[in-house]
C-alpha cells in the first residue's frame, strides 16, 4: 500500500472527522471508500458520454440495426 499525504480545508477535515466518528471508521478508510465511489462514478459518466456521442454516429447506428435484425431472426426460429 502506498502512503499519500495531502492537505484539506478545515471545514472538510471537520466533516471528515465527524463522519468517521459516527461511522466508527478510521479517516483514511472513509477517504478510501469515498474516493472509490467517486472514481467509479467518473468512469460511469465517461461511458454515458461515449454512448450519447455514439447516437450521432451513423456507422454505429447501422451496426446496431444489423444486430437487431439478427436478434429478431433468432427469436423467430
Amino acid at each position: 500500500m502506498t502512503t499519500f499525504t495531502s492537505t484539506l480545508p478545515n471545514d472538510l477535515m471537520e466533516m471528515l472527522t465527524q463522519k468517521a466518528l459516527a461511522l466508527k471508521l478510521p479517516k483514511n478508510k472513509l477517504i478510501e471508500k469515498a474516493l472509490r465511489i467517486y472514481l467509479d462514478q467518473l468512469t460511469k459518466a465517461e461511458y454515458i458520454k461515449s454512448y450519447k456521442s455514439s447516437t450521432d454516429d451513423d456507422e454505429i447506428l447501422s451496426i446496431a440495426e444489423e444486430g437487431m435484425v439478427d436478434y429478431f431472426k433468432q427469436l423467430e426460429d
